[in-house]
């Protein structure tokens, strides 16, 4: 794994005892205590995960609000300073809009937004700004400038609290605080389905506030978690990641991303692909499934109707809260698969029969 990047707390996490596994380019730790435990604290108390991996880009310079939303899908016009929005970067290539990736913008100020793409899209995110970036705009990647460490559960205002930093912010609304003098954008979002904060330390200050939200994070019951049980956490929700749910062969309307789209703006890449496949309507849908019995399901598996192949997985696991094997797929929609429909998926040569439902699989908490 020498070609492999590290974040800022890779010593902290070995002295916790966690494995590893490589991830987007970036060494991550998988788990402490196990997946199940770590999943099952973070939806009951608290979960504690570093995502440092995660990219950053500051878009600075006159009008530099204005060009973002000329550019991502969603309307920044909706939001304003002290708000942050989940959009997409699409692109149009044959008439279909494929996903260069999902983000996160943070609105500072109409010259400036803050740019939280994921780990290995980065680059590609950026390149793409800069192409198009009108004279006086400054793209700047700034990947290893800040940490980023995301506390998810009930329990998460309280621990966020115990650093002094502030906790009452609406759900996608930031503060900018500080923490024993490191300065910590703090924003209530996640990637859980849980009531929870991302905070955003400096790159080489990420011990110092690491090493505090652990202390409270286990005063108050919760543990470290991995990337094992972020997947879990994130499947259960429906949530997409990119490269199984989001690429640049799914467009946003296959991954029910449509919401995450400002329809009335003039201008974002990818526009009139999009407007011609909600005109059409997609051909894919993506699905949960739920095991109906015993059966762990994963990515890339055949969706099967009796004898035809519908669709297929793009993220599959077993979920420690429901404790049945769950799915997310993509599903043919000239299939006319109703939720509720019972289908199988070929797990290497098993049929494993499932319940077609909506994602998500258990009710959001974020708000």
């Amino acid at each position: 794994m020498n070609n492999v990047s590290r974040g800022p707390l890779e010593e902290r996490h070995r002295e916790l005892g966690a494995s590893f596994a490589e991830f987007g380019g970036w060494l991550m730790p998988v788990s402490y205590a196990g997946t199940v435990s770590e999943h099952t604290a973070t939806r009951t108390s608290v979960g504690l995960f570093d995502v440092s991996h995660l990219g950053k880009a500051s878009v600075r310079g006159p009008g530099a609000a204005e060009y973002i939303n000329s550019t991502l899908t969603n309307d920044l016009g909706r939001i304003g300073p002290g708000k942050a929005q989940y959009t997409l970067c699409c692109t149009d290539v044959g008439g279909v809009a494929g996903v260069i990736d999902d983000l996160i913008a943070y609105y500072v100020s109409d010259d400036e937004i803050f740019l939280v793409p994921n780990a290995a899209n980065t680059a590609a995110v950026v390149e793409a700004l800069w192409e198009r970036a009108p004279a006086g705009l400054t793209i700047t990647d700034e990947h290893r400038s800040y940490a980023v460490l995301a506390v998810q559960g009930p329990k998460s205002a309280r621990v966020v609290g115990a650093l002094g930093l502030p906790t009452d912010m609406d759900y996608m609304g930031y503060a900018d605080a500080e923490f024993d003098g490191v300065p910590v954008r703090v924003c209530r979002t996640g990637y859980t389905g849980e009531h929870g904060y991302e905070l955003l330390p400096s790159w080489d200050r990420a011990t110092v506030v690491f090493d505090a939200l652990l202390e409270a994070v286990t005063a108050a019951g919760g543990e470290p978690a991995g990337l094992g049980a972020r997947d879990t956490l994130r499947t259960e929700m429906g949530y997409p990641l990119h490269g199984h749910e989001l690429s640049l062969n799914f467009s946003p309307l296959e991954a029910r991303c449509g919401w995450a789209i400002g329809w009335r703006k003039d201008a974002f890449w990818g526009r009139e692909a999009l407007l011609a496949e909600k005109e059409r309507g997609p051909r894919r849908l993506l699905r949960g499934l739920k095991a109906v019995g015993r059966g762990v399901l994963r990515a890339d598996l055949a969706v099967l109707d009796g004898d035809r192949q519908v669709g297929v997985t793009t993220s599959g696991t077993f979920s420690p809260t429901l404790k049945a094997g769950i799915a997310l797929a993509l599903i043919d929609t000239a299939a006319d698969i109703a939720d509720g429909h019972r289908v199988t998926v070929d797990v290497r040569g098993r049929a494993v029969e499932c319940e077609v439902l909506k994602p998500p699989f258990i009710e959001a908490k974020t708000r």
